[in-house]
């Protein structure tokens, strides 16, 4: 490829996803007119697990901050690749314990804590970096076994925990609803996760005030409840070989 048709290529790529952007932008400005609370922040996430770099540093370029990864190794190696300041990353992926080291201090927020040993291992690397790290629960809902977060009846005792840890700052939840072709089916669990948040507040006296819920398929739908921060990939990026939409 010569140097007029990269530059061909890259300015289609950058076209279309500024107006992926611009489209989700709008759509999440309708669905928060429609909230309850229409004057809140919805951060953007994109999710960048299995992009590459040349998709994220275009989006980065276009005014994207947000970038959600799923898993340890590939988020790091792309956060030395790209040198654009100001970018704040996402961990969004379940977290094995033994992984944990290696996140504090790498990722402004980890969305999917859902153990009390999970906790305390990024506590104490944390605390080894006299650093504090914010963190979400991931809370399983629908009891689905196939998915990763704390039951509904878990929640307050693991918040409890993280709230005792002093290098860990506790700022919400996040959830991953049962998948569904009509995203209002989903309006039930997002709903449901707003009150609960709502109910933890109250009873442990303190402000969570981020609610992480809402993907491609039923983002607006999440804004519509209380959504904080949606988590949007290939309605974004465009598809990624072997993927299923997020």
């Amino acid at each position: 490829m010569n140097l007029d048709q990269q530059r061909r290529e890259n300015k289609g790529l950058n076209s279309q996803l500024r107006d992926n952007l611009k489209s989700i932008q709008k759509r999440i400005s309708k669905a928060l007119s429609k909230s309850f609370h229409p004057n809140r922040n919805v951060t953007l996430i994109a999710v960048s697990k299995k992009q590459p770099l040349e998709k994220i540093s275009a989006l980065a370029g276009l005014g994207q901050i947000d970038f959600g990864e799923n898993y340890v190794q590939e988020a790091l190696g792309k956060m030395e690749a790209l040198s654009h300041p100001g970018l704040r990353w996402h961990f969004i992926g379940g977290l094995q314990t033994n992984k944990a080291r290696y996140v504090p201090g790498k990722f402004s927020l980890v969305h999917s804590v859902d153990s009390a040993k999970l906790a305390r291992a990024l506590h104490n690397k944390a605390k080894s970096l006299d650093i504090v790290q914010p963190v979400l629960v991931q809370v399983n809902l629908a009891g689905e076994s196939q998915k990763s977060g704390a039951a509904k009846q878990d929640l307050p005792e693991l918040a409890e925990v993280i709230l005792e840890l002093s290098h860990l700052r506790l700022e919400g939840l996040m959830l991953m609803p049962p998948f569904f072709d009509d995203p209002e089916k989903a309006r039930p669990y997002f709903a449901g996760m707003r009150m609960l948040g709502r109910s933890l507040e109250h009873s442990l006296g303190v402000r969570l005030p981020h609610l992480s819920m809402g993907m491609s398929g039923d983002f607006e739908v999440a804004v519509e409840e209380g959504s904080t921060m949606v988590r949007i990939g290939e309605s974004l990026f465009g598809p990624r070989p072997g993927g299923k939409l997020t």
